[in-house]
């Protein structure tokens, strides 16, 4: 199961220099429900709605959505290891609960700072090169 952090699914949609490589697709992909509000908040800031879209709808559609409950806003206060932005320690909190789980789940993320705190907490991580 992959953790898809915002980061992939916008590079996908906006195909920028960095795109995740298609193996991605085939694995079971998993986010919290932020991922859906921070991809269109980005879709409509550059106003593409019409032309991205469906392909919006269509990524979206392939995720299994993890709600904002109790114990993972509880995690996402807490400390972590090292500096994290708001919305990355709600991801992480997201992921670390569904390990808690007993998913099998990887961090897929092309953000440095969010890869490095998944990894100081023994947070599996997905490789996208």
């Amino acid at each position: 199961m992959i953790y898809l952090d915002t980061s992939v699914a916008l590079a996908h949609l906006l195909a920028g220099d960095r795109y995740p490589p298609p193996s991605l697709w085939a694995e079971t992909l998993v986010s919290s429900r932020l991922l859906e509000y921070e991809v269109w908040t980005r879709i409509h800031a550059r106003r593409l709605a019409k032309t991205h879209g469906e392909a919006v709808r269509a990524l979206l559609g392939r995720v299994a959505f993890l709600e904002m409950i109790p114990e993972v806003l509880a995690r996402a206060r807490e400390p972590f290891p090292i500096e994290v932005r708001t919305l990355d320690a709600l991801h992480l909190a997201s992921l670390g609960f569904l390990i808690a789980q007993g998913q099998a789940a990887a961090l897929a993320s092309y953000d440095l700072r969010m890869l490095a705190a998944a990894r100081k907490l023994k947070l599996a991580t997905w490789p996208l090169d």
